[in-house]
């Protein structure tokens, strides 16, 4: 997933920790040859190749339960998160290598083929119907998410009881590790030092955070994210980052993408109304000052959502 993945076990048996680490490598790789939008063989790719569909085009159960959590995401987030976006990130993508913004046009012909009405999913036979021409699905607000929870569940199925997936940053645990009372995890603020970090201490947990700390693009003296808002088509305005703690990484996943786009006062809403999970949102003024807002549940904050 063009990222470095981590599995760390806990077991006194050698065997059955090497077991269970390669099946969860395994899993990771069989779920990245159907979610990926980079890989043109991918059922993904291959469904978004199909644009407009004639008719229904039944998929897998795997791209099936994806497509409807992340058409549950985009309900809830009042579009912030969007699975049709495909096209915008592959424009803002050209962007981000040439260091220049999308021509008005191509804009324009990326967000018509952007959207709730672009995409339709008939529960009854699990097949999905795509209305537009140039539609490109891109799942990756969410797809990391999934590939660590089952991962996470292919170790728990090899009674693996301490564990943890680090996939760059993007992160679940199992239990706790040997005597002690969690997993002690790290997040810097805005992508900064290790001494401007705060630890968490997480148990069956997931945490996840998206932002511009890593990959970003200046364009006319403006910083922006990676993550596109699918309202304007560009990526969303730094320096920013969202940290989100949730009971699963696909939760953790999604709200940090969808809060990222939302900003501080309507993500961390997003996120206070989401059972189980908390937030930071941390971003920078233009004057170089850092301001700091947290959802209800997260511990020590300097100011709090509303």
């Amino acid at each position: 997933m063009g990222v470095a993945w981590t599995i760390t076990v806990y077991t006194a048996d050698h065997d059955q920790g090497l077991r269970a680490v390669g099946l969860a490598h395994y899993e990771i790789a069989r779920l990245e040859s159907i979610l990926s939008d980079y890989d043109p063989e991918s059922e993904l790719s291959q469904l978004s190749a199909q644009a407009p569909t004639r008719e229904p085009v039944p998929v897998s159960d795997d791209l099936w339960q994806v497509l409807d959590r992340a058409v549950t995401w985009r309900e809830a987030s009042g579009g912030a998160f969007d699975p049709t976006i495909g096209p915008l990130t592959k424009l803002w993508r050209q962007a981000r290598r040439s260091g220049v913004m999308p021509r008005p046009e191509r804009l324009a012909a990326a967000r018509a083929a952007v959207g709730p009405d672009t995409l339709k999913l008939h529960p009854t036979t699990r097949a999905v119907a795509l209305a537009s021409w140039g539609m490109r699905l891109d799942l990756g607000g969410i797809g990391m998410g999934v590939a660590i929870d089952r991962a996470v569940a292919t170790l728990r199925e090899q009674g693996i009881a301490s564990g943890m997936i680090d996939a760059s940053g993007d992160i679940a645990v199992i239990g706790t590790p040997p005597d002690r009372e969690g997993w002690r995890v790290a997040v810097a603020a805005l992508g900064k030092t290790a001494d401007d970090a705060s630890e968490l201490l997480l148990r069956d947990a997931a945490v996840t955070t998206s932002g511009d700390a890593f990959q970003s693009v200046t364009i006319d003296g403006v910083r922006y994210s990676h993550i596109v808002d699918p309202r304007t088509g560009l990526g969303v305005k730094g320096p920013a980052a969202v940290t989100v703690i949730a009971r699963d990484c696909t939760t953790a996943d999604a709200l940090a993408t969808a809060a990222s786009v939302l900003g501080a006062t309507a993500g961390m809403r997003l996120v206070a109304a989401t059972p189980g999970a908390s937030a930071r949102f941390v971003w920078e003024e233009a004057d170089g000052t850092r301001q700091e807002r947290c959802s209800p549940g997260w511990a020590h904050c300097s100011a709090s959502a509303e």
